[in-house]
């Protein structure tokens, strides 16, 4: 049988390689996000009460109106954002949202703007759209995000922006200034801006998360992503949303009814008790995480490495070259899952045009006993590769 290419030239993510080299060699994972923990106690018997006592046919695919309705007043409540339900479309996990929107938007031929590091996810699913990508290089340690540099890749293809804060793989939780810029030049030159805001709980040290759709001129051409599961830590429920002016939610709504059309009644039902939750609950989560944040990092620089600083997201990274480690972050990860039995991730694996780059990611979000096996686990590898 013919292999078809559509499907054989489809990338295997890195979180799967790294993933599958960790179950080979039996290492800690710290390379793909997902918390250790099994997620808040009450939500997860909500959703099993609703497994046995409500529905398990199809939800409406534009999502339940229950969970439509607590996520406008979610993001009303804590972003101050006005929201209607029937601006929002509940998707199978942000991932499913983001490929909706670009699906909806994205014409032949159409430039879509990404700051790398950019999720793998971005590249292949702008491509498979029919669009092409043009990608903003941020620099460590800081990932700025200028005006001038937004401005200077824009040219008469460019229709969309896709934009993440905080920034999946950096940590970086950019400003309101750095937002108001991005939408200037947005409003500037007429285009449509799909926010990825996933972690925009998980958050540290008193920032605030500041939503592209909340700045001047972007409320009727912002498509606003969020995720369910990285809000509550239970990144295998993958419940997404979709929140958009009616003018966008409605292509990002048909769309999606050919994608999965419909996603899980009892997670719905779930996610919509959650998402009423006071602020302080949220606060909690986030400080437990800036917790272990901060419990790797000393291990790490009691082991003589230097970290660029998180702050949101479940990583923390390591700046290979300060830490006076002479390897590139692919040769890096590899020898550290197979010699020392800890997978992580390689940042330049999130940027295009570059081999190898000096810098590894690691998720946090792992029990103190894990992080501080890792960090003893990562000073024998960096013993070893200085000496």
């Amino acid at each position: 049988m013919r292999a078809n290419p559509v499907f054989t030239d489809m990338p295997t993510t890195v979180f799967e390689e790294m993933s599958g080299l960790a179950r080979a060699h039996g290492a800690l994972n710290l390379g793909q996000g997902f918390p250790d923990g099994p997620g808040p106690a009450d939500l997860r018997h909500s959703a099993a009460r609703a497994l046995i006592d409500g529905s398990n046919q199809y939800a409406p695919s534009r999502g339940d109106p229950v969970l439509r309705r607590a996520v406008a007043e979610h993001y009303g409540r804590l972003q101050g954002l006005d929201l209607a339900p029937d601006q929002v479309v509940v998707t199978s996990g942000a991932t499913e949202a983001i490929a909706a929107a670009l699906f909806a938007l994205v014409r032949a031929g159409d430039e879509v703007l990404i700051f790398e590091p950019a999720y793998d996810a971005y590249r292949p699913l702008i491509e498979r759209a029919g669009g092409r990508v043009r990608a903003i290089r941020l620099e460590p340690p800081l990932w700025h995000l200028s005006e001038s540099a937004v401005e200077a890749a824009v040219t008469p293809a460019t229709r969309l922006v896709l934009f993440n804060t905080p920034l999946n793989p950096a940590a970086r939780v950019f400003t309101t200034d750095e937002i108001d810029a991005l939408a200037r030049v947005c409003v500037r030159h007429d285009l449509i801006a799909i926010s990825d805001e996933v972690w925009e709980h998980v958050v540290f040290d008193g920032r605030p998360h500041v939503s592209l759709l909340s700045a001047d001129g972007m409320a009727e051409r912002t498509v606003k992503i969020g995720s369910a599961g990285k809000m509550f830590g239970m990144t295998g429920w993958k419940v997404g949303f979709a929140c958009a002016s009616l003018t966008l939610i409605e292509p990002v709504a048909k769309a999606h009814q050919f994608l999965t059309f419909s996603t899980p009644p009892n997670l719905q039902s779930a996610v919509a008790e959650g998402l009423a939750w006071g602020k302080d609950r949220f606060e909690a989560m986030g400080a437990d995480l800036a917790a272990s944040r901060d419990r790797l990092a000393q291990g790490l620089m009691d082991e003589g490495y230097v970290t660029l600083p998180s702050q949101g997201t479940y990583f923390l990274s390591i700046d290979l070259a300060a830490s006076g480690i002479r390897v590139g972050d692919i040769d890096f990860c590899r020898r550290i899952v197979e010699g020392f039995g800890v997978a992580a991730i390689p940042v330049s694996a999130f940027q295009s045009g570059t081999d190898q780059g000096p810098v590894v990611r690691l998720c946090f979000a792992k029990s103190d006993d894990v992080l501080d096996e890792a960090a003893l686990r990562l000073g024998r590898a960096r013993r070893a590769l200085v000496s």
